[in-house]
């Protein structure tokens, strides 16, 4: 009823009112235009169609204008005549209707004003005069023009009292809907208690009503006034019903409502209209019912749904539309998707799961059987908590696949959490619900994911947990990765126990040493070295290969790899531990071939070793290999990288100076402290090496590991430093066929290292036959190879003297002479020998 004579406020006339008119008179205050003196209609007219309106005799109304038939209709027939005929569209999608796609029966209009807005569209003013009838079309385009015949309203006489009894209830029915009305139009009763004529009074409530075309057009085509009166009073009534309705809905919600239940003022509407109507459908507690019923599906254990209640008990009291209502139905649809009971039954057959990490993986014996065990536990003890693994190894050696390959053999789901750079502990437990944006920590995300509640679920890249003022990952993961305490795991989001003791927790790491003692006293590391060339060459022949070429959609006779191809890949284009850079390689190749076969240039290729540097370029890697030559103050000393093993040739060169000491070649503290440690060894066996005792003080020693480029660290150079320099001072070569690797003591003691594989893998590919190892790591001799320790000749030492007598051309016999004879050699010696031995 709000838009109820809305019209009133809209100027009548863009003229003067003529004289002796009564604007009361007619309804809005506006001459209607119903006399034939005043205004003449023509038998034809111009058709304006409009959409979703049926405009009434005696209704004043704004029309939008936008379809180019109508502005041109507008812009050809107002400068000639003011008066239109307004027919409404049978469809309100059509968008340029024609003759039988209007209702045949509409109003002429008189246009009273014409506004252009700023989006070029028109708004006409319009007052509408008499009922007309759409005879036939003349002009179709560019706009429709009908001929058009007026029609007559018949009346029933004054003496008829039904009709009179009739009109009046019309009259007070529709007072009472603007007195229900909240702030009515001013003049809207006067208006209505100053019209006298029947037919007009039912025009003016039809037209003022809010209805469907399909309701008002009727009315409009309705030339009986008894009738239309009647058919309007039912309309109006039905109107007045439902204000009424409101109203009392009105007041039932604000007799409800107190201070502390504001907020909730359209929930209670929105719940009485619907109670009203009878068509409650209860949409917040269906929404509570289903969540009761998805949590109790779920079957978590009985504190968790005591806790549930508690919250479905604290949603009931919520607006839809508050921030916590939202942020408690996430908590409850996380607790009822979360595999409270749901496990995967594990298939514990070990010949299978053997077949599966052979299938995936090659060699790496050590590793599967380690995994073949784990299994064989399980199997013997399904209840038992196994350790939680730790994979250790270089990047791209498998770490990640066996995982994999883990979860396939058991039969179980596999997710995967990379904590690479994660510095919040939220991440590991969970935020607290009391923080905008809160969510489960990542590893209950991750099983809620996989369905299950004993996944292989694994930790990658756990080495690489960061710290900061946000807290300590790692520290969080001392429960997750706790077989003992795990099984009441609680998540701060969740702030209920979930049992992680059935997940099968696998980690990865590239080194151990950035992680904290008390997470590695959780994890058995298992290490997973680099490969050798004949394994790189196996993968890549039975794994590598055949995928790169499916990915690229060739078939095995499209390319073939001959095994040299393969070997200069591996010993040219790459220098890791793993796999990964070379399987890149092949892909480059696999592409290049895919490119050919495309353009149809070749139906097969074979890649051979000149056909690799013509596809990959210039060798990008050159290895260093053996020396050529011995020369004194030039040792070969082994390294490991994080991709594998390194030879170094560690260089010492003496000059005039003051006795000090420059160490050059990106050496990192601990690499110095080994040059100092191994200067110091040298001067407390001058005697014994021959070296006169003032070369120290009158010679500056320069120690350069090469390449300077690249950052040099770790205790294991020792015994190759003290060998360069007293190979230096001594003035005695060192064997360019034999490289070495130990830590050293004050006292002359070599100690164990780590890495050995990787180191012995670098002088094997360097062409080296003899590396001096320390006595204690001879027990990891049996983890080698079969090939290293066939070409490889191992030398276990315990001393330093041991090392010379190796590495020192005549070591054996400098060492076995006297100190005296060893003095005057020396002595007879010129000091510019060991000036000259420039690396």
């Amino acid at each position: 009823m709000k838009r109820l004579l809305d019209f009133i406020a809209i100027p009548l006339s863009m003229e003067d009112p003529k004289p002796g008119t009564d604007p009361a008179a007619s309804p809005g205050g506006a001459t209607t235009g119903s006399s034939e003196d005043e205004v003449a209609i023509p038998d034809t007219l111009p058709v304006l169609p409009v959409r979703n309106t049926v405009l009434f005799p005696g209704l004043i109304a704004p029309l939008t204008i936008g379809r180019p038939s109508s502005r041109k209709l507008l812009e050809e027939s107002l400068p000639h005549s003011k008066i239109i005929g307004i027919f409404t569209q049978k469809d309100a999608a059509t968008e340029e209707p024609g003759p039988e796609d209007i209702y045949h029966v509409g109003v002429a209009a008189r246009v009273l004003k014409l506004l252009r807005q700023p989006d070029d569209t028109l708004v006409i003013v319009v007052q509408a005069l008499e009922r007309i009838a759409f005879v036939r079309a003349l002009v179709v385009a560019p706009f429709l023009r009908a001929e058009i015949r007026l029609l007559k309203s018949t009346t029933p006489p004054a003496d008829n009292l039904e009709f009179t009894a009739t009109v009046e209830e019309l009259r007070e029915t529709a007072l009472k809907l603007v007195e229900m009305t909240l702030d009515p139009p001013d003049q809207a009763a006067a208006v209505i208690r100053n019209l006298r004529d029947p037919g007009q009074l039912a025009d003016f409530m039809a037209g003022s009503l809010n209805l469907p075309v399909e309701q008002k057009q009727p009315l409009l085509e309705e030339l009986d006034v008894a009738r239309r009166v009647r058919a309007v009073l039912k309309h109006v009534a039905a109107q007045l019903e439902i204000a009424r309705i409101q109203q009392k809905i009105q007041k039932d919600v604000t007799s409800a409502i107190t201070d502390q239940q504001r907020r909730a003022f359209l929930r209670e509407q929105v719940r009485a209209i619907q109670k009203e109507l009878g068509e409650d459908d209860g949409g917040v507690e269906q929404q509570i019912e289903e969540l009761r019923q998805r949590l109790q599906a779920a079957g978590p254990p009985e504190p968790v749904l005591q806790q549930a209640e508690r919250e479905l008990r604290r949603l009931q009291h919520l607006h839809p539309a508050s921030p916590e209502y939202a942020v408690v139905v996430s908590y409850l649809e996380t607790l009822a998707e979360l595999p409270w009971n749901k496990l995967t039954e594990d298939n514990l057959d070990l010949d299978r799961a053997q077949k599966i990490l052979d299938r995936d993986h090659f060699d790496l014996e050590k590793v599967k059987r380690r995994l073949i065990e784990y299994l064989a536990v399980r199997k013997l003890n399904p209840q038992g908590h196994g350790p939680i693994l730790c994979f250790c190894g270089p990047p791209g050696v498998g770490k990640t696949s066996l995982g994999q390959s883990i979860a396939d053999a058991l039969g179980r789901k596999f997710a995967r959490v990379s904590l690479g750079g994660v510095h919040d502990e939220a991440e590991i437990r969970g935020h607290r619900r009391t923080y905008i944006g809160s969510m489960p920590g990542r590893i209950i995300q991750e099983i809620r994911r996989a369905g299950s509640r004993n996944p292989v679920l694994m930790l990658d890249e756990i080495d690489k947990l960061g710290s900061d003022f946000r807290g300590d990952p790692a520290s969080a993961l001392l429960e997750v990765l706790d077989p003992r305490q795990n099984h009441a795991f609680v998540d701060h989001y969740l702030d209920v126990p979930f049992d992680l003791s059935q997940v099968m927790f696998i980690c990865t790491a590239n080194v151990m040493d950035t992680v904290p003692a008390p997470l590695r006293d959780r994890m058995e590391v298992i290490e997973l070295h680099g490969y050798t060339d004949r394994e790189k060459l196996e993968i890549a022949r039975r794994y590598l290969v055949k995928r790169q070429l499916q990915e690229h959609g060739l078939k095995n006779g499209q390319c073939r790899f001959t095994q040299p191809a393969l070997r200069r890949i591996i010993q040219d284009y790459t220098r890791e531990a793993g796999v990964r850079e070379l399987e890149r390689q092949i892909a480059a190749i696999c592409r290049h071939v895919a490119a050919r076969v495309a353009r149809g240039e070749i139906t097969s290729f074979t890649v051979t070793p000149q056909q690799v540097e013509t596809i990959l370029g210039p060798p990008r890697y050159i290895h260093e290999t053996r020396l050529t030559s011995g020369r004194p103050g030039v040792v070969t000393g082994l390294a490991w990288t994080p991709t594998g093993g390194e030879i170094l040739h560690i260089e010492a060169l003496a000059y005039p100076g003051k006795g000090n000491i420059l160490l050059t070649g990106q050496i990192g503290d601990v690499m110095r402290e080994s040059a100092q440690a191994a200067l110091s060894l040298v001067k407390s066996r001058a005697r014994q090496l021959g070296i006169p005792t003032d070369a120290f003080k009158d010679m500056d020693l320069h120690i350069h590991v090469p390449a300077g480029a690249v950052p040099k660290d770790g205790p294991s150079a020792g015994v190759a430093m003290f060998t360069a320099i007293a190979s230096l001072f001594s003035n005695q070569p060192v064997r360019p066929d034999i490289a070495m690797t130990g830590e050293i003591t004050l006292r002359g003691i070599v100690l164990p290292i780590g890495g050995l594989k990787e180191k012995s893998l670098a002088a094997l590919r360097a062409g080296i036959r003899t590396v001096i190892i320390p006595k204690h790591n001879e027990k990891d001799l049996a983890e080698l190879p079969p090939e290293v320790k066939q070409q490889i000749q191992f030398h276990p030492v315990e001393t330093v003297d041991e090392v010379l007598a190796l590495a020192l051309k005549t070591g054996r016999r400098a060492a076995a002479s006297t100190p005296t004879r060893t003095r005057r050699k020396a002595t007879a010696s010129p000091k510019p020998a060991a000036i000259s031995s420039n690396p």
